[in-house]
């Protein structure tokens, strides 16, 4: 028996509703299925088709995107589905059959891409890889949760491992250059994922702990200033660094002393240039949007 727990999310698109799991459902990848013949290989899939105002199922690791027909409104059924699913996945029902499927998925692709951080180095792949950022200082908290960055830890080089939606930023000692290793990496990476090993076994849990930077935002829902601080980095700040492969994490705002508080992951973590740009932009860009509210921006690991 399994403790899954089914949150529900809204999109901006009113016939798609997210259920969000607490529990990875599926190794990797993502499965979309048009009608209850395409379903064949997930049974989860299969029992929603079987409602009648179901049009599109899309099954990701940790959450299962529902598209319904205009005969019903979502209000009106969602509590009942989520109930259904979270019965059907504590009582150990399958997800996905994924071994039926492997042959179908995508040629998968890995690149390598230098970083403005000489240390860290991205992996960019046309494989989603995980819907929650997670990053680990070392093999130790990697062992947790994460068989992939465990076996990229096995590289004496390798320092720490940044895992996002399509890229894995690797941060390596100094003990060698990147031209020396990166393509070796590279197909290391490749070769794991076409054999379909998992990626992430399990996520991570949220730490109060500021050196703990396997951050995630706040459960709790945030309202006013900090809100508007989230949403903008959201749109501005996190496309632009990830494609250096970094992330900035949202983790506070002090309304008295107007002070934003953020984590820095990935290559954003420990790189030279990341002082000014969280200085000439993030914190200018928070200072435009949000006039007399923001005094300074702060990354309490950096």
């Amino acid at each position: 028996m399994q403790d899954v727990k089914i949150t529900i999310q809204e999109t901006t698109n009113n016939t798609i509703i997210k259920f969000n799991s607490s529990k990875i459902l599926i190794n990797g990848g993502s499965y979309e299925y048009a009608n209850i013949d395409e379903a064949k290989n997930s049974p989860l899939a299969q029992q929603l088709f079987y409602l009648p105002f179901i049009k599109k199922v899309f099954i990701t690791a940790n959450f299962i995107a529902v598209q319904r027909y205009d005969i019903v409104e979502w209000g009106d059924v969602q509590d009942e589905i989520k109930e259904q699913l979270q019965s059907y996945l504590n009582d150990n029902g399958i997800v996905v059959h994924e071994d039926t499927v492997a042959t179908k998925k995508e040629p998968i692709e890995v690149y390598a891409e230098a970083t403005p951080n000489p240390s860290v180095m991205k992996f960019g792949t046309n494989k989603p890889l995980t819907q929650t950022d997670v990053e680990y200082k070392n093999i130790d908290e990697a062992h947790a949760s994460s068989p992939l960055a465990v076996a990229i830890f096995n590289f004496p080089f390798v320092k720490e491992v940044f895992i996002s939606d399509n890229y894995i930023s690797i941060t390596k000692y100094d003990m060698v250059e990147w031209k020396e290793v990166f393509a070796e990496v590279r197909s290391f990476i490749r070769e794991y994922l076409v054999e379909g090993k998992i990626i992430i076994e399990e996520l991570p849990e949220a730490s109060e702990k500021v050196s703990d930077t396997k951050e995630t935002q706040p459960e709790i829902k945030l309202e006013g200033i900090s809100a508007q601080i989230v949403d903008i980095l959201d749109e501005y700040i996190k496309p632009a660094v990830a494609g250096d492969g970094g992330n900035i994490a949202f983790r506070s705002y002090d309304e008295k002393n107007k002070i934003v508080s953020v984590i820095l992951q990935g290559a954003c973590s420990g790189c030279p240039s990341s002082t000014a740009t969280l200085k000439n932009g993030i914190e200018n860009l928070l200072k435009e949007m949000l006039p007399n509210q923001i005094n300074e921006v702060v990354a309490l690991n950096g």
